[in-house]
């Protein structure tokens, strides 16, 4: 099996800012794996907050033996952007080797469409207002937030888009003392949910705390292992392929944190239609489904994926599984 790394650039469609800094192009690595007739790819999305960069995981990649299965793969490397370019990239090898759909391979029902969040960058609330009246018509707008001065932007974005459900992500940049103010309000403006409040370690501040609105698990959760940390402190746990370290830790994390009574959202890393084809059948049923990455790009793979007032579809086999 020949391994295959190569170092990808979207630009986006606008600058794009959360609580850590802005970006205005998305740095992602695909990994073709060829074996004969049939090649695989997948997509991952380095990230500098889990001491990940397109150098350490191309070097991760790269070391990798010549031959290994999926199962084997799980030990080779950790959780993580690496291991998830790989692991997908063998779900769709396998799934041109065999005919089949990865769906069908994972034992899974045929995925629909899911509505998806649309994300509205860090700015003032001016300029998030009138970002948010360009979107009113999306049903679901998630705004990132993390700063001491957020309660304004949140008004803003609600006067913005007065009928669209709206979920907060504060990017582990509010304080306890922050977070407690915020949330009687977060619900007075009928906010579904708020993802990771505070720093993934000093949460155990959420251990006893009113939580009017559902608080979900973001940097706080990677995989099965992060679960008995979650406890008490969270109502959701938000799943990113980039995090669990590919589909099919990520299919097994879900089932896992379902048993254990928690809801399901899955994310996405700002990357594109590739590195989110293996995510929606993982949103399939999913209370939040956050996999806009390819919305905010300006450009985009071939056979890219569609979205429509359905939603976000399953992928079309010509760019993955």
């Amino acid at each position: 099996m020949d391994i295959s790394v190569h170092y990808d650039t979207f630009q986006l469609a606008e600058v794009f800012t959360i609580s850590r800094g802005s970006r205005t192009e998305a740095e992602v690595i695909t990994v073709t794996l060829r074996d004969g007739d049939h090649a695989g790819h997948g997509e991952c999305v380095p990230y500098a907050r889990y001491g990940e960069s397109r150098g350490s995981v191309k070097a991760q990649i790269k070391g990798l033996p010549a031959t290994f299965t999926r199962a084997e793969l799980q030990s080779l490397l950790p959780a993580g952007a690496a291991r998830n370019a790989v692991d997908c990239a063998l779900w769709d090898l396998e799934a041109k080797r065999s005919g089949q759909r990865v769906w069908q391979l994972a034992g899974l029902p045929e995925p629909g469409p899911e509505i998806t969040a649309f994300t509205l960058s860090l700015d003032t609330p001016a300029e998030m207002k009138a970002s948010a009246a360009r979107h009113k018509h999306r049903p679901l707008l998630k705004i990132k937030l993390g700063t001491p001065d957020d309660m304004p932007r949140l008004e803003a974005v609600r006067s913005g888009a007065p009928k669209s459900r709206i979920i907060v992500d504060a990017n582990e940049g509010w304080s306890a003392e922050v977070y407690a103010d915020l949330a009687p309000h977060l619900l007075r403006l009928g906010v579904d949910l708020v993802e990771q409040p505070l720093p993934a370690g000093a949460d155990d501040a959420l251990l006893g705390m009113d939580r009017p609105v559902p608080v979900c698990a973001d940097e706080s959760c990677h995989d099965r292992a992060s679960l008995p940390g979650l406890k008490g402190k969270y109502d959701v746990v938000n799943i990113k392929l980039d995090k669990t370290g590919g589909l099919t830790e990520a299919l097994a994390l879900r089932d896992a944190a379902r048993t254990e009574g928690y809801r399901v959202m899955v994310g996405c890393m700002v990357g594109s239609s590739l590195a989110m084809a293996p995510a929606t059948l993982v949103a399939q049923g999913a209370l939040i489904t956050d996999l806009d990455g390819p919305l905010l790009l300006g450009e985009d793979r071939m056979y890219p994926l569609a979205y429509d007032e359905r939603g976000v579809h399953p992928s079309d086999p010509a760019l993955w599984g």
